[in-house]
């Protein structure tokens, strides 16, 4: 069944309803999407395109993308979506590795993929046939669910990027789980998009299509509070997905403009780590709005939830803990901790966390090797840390990789960077390990801070909070933490900062 039968059923369930929206001025209906895809397509099989091929998208976030990504989709084609904050090279590099036929983007974004993208690729930033009265539409190509539907690409975060193989079935298992835990959606209901389609946002525009919702892309084309307020007054029973540095800016710009932000119901976070105090910070000041997710490109969003009425339920003498968790398995997955050597672990012994079910993904484009071992015995192996309890209950600790041990005792990096948070200087933090003679490693906190504070200080606070072994052993004050294009803390850039700032140092470490 090819995903594109969603929308034909939409188009004929709801019609003359919203479909997609800039700002505030609906674009398209249900039934004016499907037509647009359906001529869509049709250009595309006339360019050549055959079903089970790629094409890019190098666009932001603007209706067309939505039109031009269900004409894809309707002619069976492989949808690639890349960020548009990557560099022209880094985009034409995606394009190469997955030998895409094409590439839509948008005017003037052409010119950055000049003299990068291979020759067989063909780079269409004009899309007229899409609003082509006297076109033909095609008949949506018939698709098997196992079939390629969206080529992923992660964000490199420790070397080349990988394309994960999703399929129709991945996808529509996501946006079942995203229906039965995360924020149920009703005809008319709106999801706005701030956050890169490219990205998380791009599969959560799909329960909306399914259940008659509105798709609204704001006209900045990114995060502003002031905008979301008024797209939320607007169509009402709004909701949004938002990276932990979207969520840390609604928050600063709700503290300054103290009136409720009506029509928003449901703020749906993840796509990297929120700290126990940010969370707490955007309920006291914005209410309970909110849920998390965590999941990976390769099980897309859909690994665990916070629901909401978990958030809110400030009553409950385990709350803290809660919010400080990734929440439970979504109902689409199976969750397993484990050691190096796969033994399942029990409540309250951290080791690495597997998931396995109808979420995740195929396995990695033309990668057997890296597919393999992801996937072993049938199991995703996240390279995440985490730990349950015995409600079920996720606590991520941290990526495998960034594990510190110094002394030969283990030392999880967000455990030390929530502690840095919640003194009063500080805004930003990243921790990492740097090899040392004695000890192994030594903890090393990188520190973006709003107002003066010295190391001493800050020993006195991590103290107050965590044990000994766990604190800096030395601090580097920065002006702002390398991230990559999602917006996540380069550990790997630090590393290599850290090593190059302490190459010819004599000094030996403190004492952890």
């Amino acid at each position: 069944m090819n995903l594109a039968h969603w929308l034909e059923r939409s188009a004929a369930v709801f019609g003359d309803r919203p479909a997609i929206a800039l700002g505030t001025q609906a674009v398209c209906s249900f039934r004016e999407l499907a037509a647009a895809a359906a001529r869509g397509a049709a250009w595309l099989a006339g360019q050549g395109l055959v079903p089970g091929d790629r094409v890019g998208f190098f666009l932001g976030n603007h209706p067309d993308y939505l039109r031009l990504l269900w004409s894809a989709w309707w002619a069976g084609l492989v949808a690639v979506p890349i960020n548009t904050r990557l560099h022209g090279r880094e985009a034409a590099f995606i394009l190469s590795d997955c030998a895409a036929t094409l590439c839509f983007v948008d005017a003037g974004r052409a010119e950055s993929l000049a003299g990068h993208v291979p020759g067989a690729c063909r780079v269409i930033d004009r899309h007229p046939f899409l609003d082509d009265p006297d076109a033909a539409g095609a008949a949506i190509v018939a698709r098997e669910e196992d079939d390629d539907a969206w080529l992923f690409y992660t964000s490199g975060t420790t070397g080349t990027p990988k394309g994960v193989r999703l399929s129709a079935r991945n996808l529509r298992w996501a946006t079942m789980a995203y229906l039965a835990e995360v924020q149920p959606v009703a005809p008319g209901d709106a999801m706005l998009h701030p956050a890169p389609l490219s990205h998380a946002s791009g599969l959560y525009h799909l329960p909306y299509v399914l259940q008659g919702g509105v798709n609204v892309l704001p006209a900045s084309g990114g995060f502003d509070g002031s905008e979301i307020a008024a797209l939320a007054w607007h169509w009402r029973n709004a909701s949004f997905f938002a990276t932990p540095t979207m969520m840390r800016r609604l928050v600063d710009w709700a503290r300054r403009n103290p009136a409720p932000i009506e029509g928003l119901v449901t703020v749906v976070y993840g796509g990297g780590p929120l700290y126990l105090a940010d969370i707490e910070a955007a309920l006291d000041v914005i209410g309970p709005r909110f849920a998390q997710v965590y999941g990976q490109g390769e099980s897309p969003m859909t690994i665990t939830v916070l629901p909401r009425h978990v958030i809110a339920d400030r009553a409950h003498p385990r709350h803290r803990e809660r919010l400080a968790s990734a929440g439970y398995a979504q109902p689409m997955v199976q969750i397993e901790v484990r050691a190096p050597d796969g033994t399942v672990l029990p409540a309250g012994e951290p080791g690495e966390v597997c998931v396995r079910g109808e979420v995740v993904m195929k396995g990695y484009w033309n990668q057997p090797h890296a597919s393999a071992e992801a996937l072993r015995g049938g199991w995703l192996h996240t390279g995440d840390i985490g730990v349950l309890d015995a409600d079920g209950f996720l606590t991520l600790l941290d990526r495998s990789r960034d594990l510190i041990v110094s002394g030969g005792m283990s030392v999880y990096p967000r455990e030390v960077e929530e502690v840095l948070l919640t003194h009063a200087a500080v805004a930003e933090v990243g921790v990492i390990g740097a090899p040392d003679a004695q000890w192994g490693e030594i903890v090393v906190a990188y520190v973006v801070t709003h107002a003066p504070v010295g190391e001493e200080e800050l020993d006195r606070h991590v103290l107050e909070h965590i044990a000994r072994f766990k604190r800096p052993q030395r601090y580097r004050f920065v002006e702002a933490l390398p991230r990559n294009h999602y917006g996540k803390v380069l550990k790997t850039a630090l590393r290599e900062q850290e090593a190059e700032a302490s190459s010819g140092r004599g000094a030996a470490a403190r004492s952890p």
